[in-house]
């Protein structure tokens, strides 16, 4: 596990910005039973999540007229049981992170792996989830 003082000012980019943690494989099941939509975002270290996940992420959100009901996200390397819960309702999609996932009424109908993040502008990877947001928010 990463320790507290590194994860916590990533973390807060998103919680700062109205992001709900999922820290417990049960608080992943009692989100996502929720009626609605839910943002997902697996946050992480690396300079991918920093420079284009999260930046994009808060682009999307400050820039959509429709926008999810729930904004979430839960910390790799760190909130680990939640996170392996959220990596379960991500199959078939292989473990990843960072990764942005839409799921509406529990169901997941939107992703973005790693490998779309990588090398990909902020303003890309919020176009990518703004139209997501028109089609199922």
């Amino acid at each position: 596990m990463y320790p507290q003082e590194i994860v916590q000012p990533m973390k807060e980019e998103l919680t700062d910005n109205g992001f709900q943690e999922l820290l417990s494989s049960s608080e992943v099941d009692n989100q996502l039973e929720k009626s609605g939509t839910t943002l997902v975002v697996v946050n992480s270290v690396c300079g991918c999540a920093a420079r284009m996940a999260r930046p994009g992420v808060l682009m999307a959100v400050s820039n959509s007229a429709k926008k999810p009901d729930y904004l979430t996200t839960s910390f790799a390397g760190f909130d680990v049981d939640a996170v392996n819960k959220i990596r379960e309702k991500l199959l078939p999609y292989p473990p990843s992170s960072p990764a942005i996932a839409l799921f509406k009424d529990g169901k997941l109908v939107h992703m973005i792996e790693r490998h779309q993040i990588e090398g990909r502008p902020a303003q890309l990877i919020a176009h990518n989830l703004i139209a997501a947001f028109d089609e199922f928010c």
